[in-house]
């Protein structure tokens, strides 16, 4: 039975032996080859032509509609720099963009009992229609629109205070 252990013992270990060199001899090149890069002279890829979309600006020939996105454009900038920003902050805005102020209403800050204002309105009639912007926690942010004015010509109905700054 020794016999047998020890043949049994050798034939593992030539096999054994058998499998650890095979791994060290190769029939082959197994290794990965490591990348090389080639120097690329492609041309750079083509850039997109899509032109940036159009500022708005002020465009006094045209109607209150087509002024629309320039008057929102002056009142968002207006939220961006002051988020709390009161009637005056966009009726300065307004003039400095190019709008009339003295075609222009606005509604109080504060109300009677002098409590801050839910939300404000001001308006600008604009070649015979009213650009009217609305803005605070009341009114769910800020909205526009472009209404007729009224028979007497305002813009906004209610009480405004004077813009006499």
């Amino acid at each position: 039975m020794r016999r047998r252990n020890r043949i049994a013992a050798g034939a593992v270990l030539a096999a054994a032996a058998s499998i650890a060199l095979s791994a060290c001899t190769t029939t082959g090149s197994t290794a990965t080859p490591t990348p090389t890069r080639a120097p690329t002279t492609a041309a750079p890829a083509p850039s997109s032509t899509a032109t940036a979309p159009a500022v708005p600006q002020l465009a006094p020939g045209l109607s209150a509609g087509e002024n629309l996105d320039y008057f929102d454009q002056v009142n968002n900038a207006v939220i961006v720099a002051n988020a709390a920003a009161g009637g005056r902050e966009f009726i300065d805005a307004l003039v400095a963009g190019g709008f009339d102020k003295a075609a222009m209403q606005v509604t109080p800050d504060r109300t009677a009992v002098d409590l801050q204002a839910d939300s404000i309105q001001w308006s600008v009639l604009f070649n015979g229609e009213c650009l009217i912007g609305q803005y605070g926690p009341a009114s769910g942010g800020y909205h526009s629109q472009v209404v007729a004015p009224s028979g007497q010509g305002a813009c906004l109905l209610g009480e405004t205070r004077p813009i006499d700054w």
